[in-house]
C-alpha cells in the first residue's frame, strides 16, 4: 500500500485531530503514513438549499452539528456550506469504507472557519479506531452550484 514519510515537525502540523500532535523529536525522526481509504463526493447545492427550505429542523437534527449549522448560518446563503459539509461527511464514510447506514451523520463533523477538519465522535470514531486511522486529510471546494470535497484517511506505517 502507498505511504508517505514525513519528518516529526510536519506530521504534528500537519495533524487534524485535536490531540493527535505529536511532540517535535528532532530532525532525523520520520513519521511513515500509509493510506487507508479514499473518499471524494460532489453535492448539489440547490437540493440542499430545497431541504432547508422544506425541514430546516429535520435536516439539522439529522445531518449536522450545532458547530456545523452555526458556521454555515454566518453567512447569507448557509446551503453552500451546508453542501460542503454533508459532501464531507460522505467522502468521510467513504474513506471508512462504510457509509451513512452504518454511522450517523452528527458522527462526523467538518469544522469551518479556517482550514476544515474533520472531528470523529462516536461509531465514527470507533470505525476509525478499528482501521488504525490517525489522520484524516481534507479539501473541500464549492460554487453556488455545486460542493466537492476530496478526503485522505491515514494510519501510521509499519516499518
Amino acid at each position: 500500500m502507498p505511504h508517505r514519510c514525513v519528518g516529526s515537525r510536519a506530521a504534528a502540523a500537519l495533524s487534524n485531530w485535536p490531540g493527535q500532535r505529536r511532540a517535535w523529536a528532532g530532525r532525523s525522526s520520520l513519521r511513515c503514513m500509509e493510506i487507508v481509504g479514499l473518499g471524494i463526493d460532489l453535492a448539489d447545492v440547490q437540493r440542499v438549499r430545497r431541504l432547508l427550505q422544506k425541514d430546516p429542523g429535520g435536516f439539522r437534527r439529522r445531518c449536522f452539528t450545532d458547530h456545523e449549522w452555526e458556521y454555515a448560518h454566518r453567512f447569507t446563503d448557509p446551503s453552500e456550506r451546508l453542501a460542503a459539509r454533508f459532501a464531507g461527511k460522505e467522502a468521510v464514510m467513504k474513506s471508512l469504507f462504510t457509509g451513512w447506514r452504518r454511522i450517523p451523520w452528527t458522527h462526523v463533523e467538518i469544522t469551518g472557519g479556517g482550514p476544515p477538519r474533520v472531528n470523529l465522535y462516536g461509531k465514527a470514531a470507533q470505525r476509525a479506531e478499528m482501521l488504525g486511522v490517525v489522520d484524516i486529510k481534507i479539501t473541500i471546494t464549492h460554487t453556488r452550484d455545486d460542493a466537492m470535497v476530496f478526503v485522505i484517511s491515514q494510519r501510521e506505517h509499519a516499518r
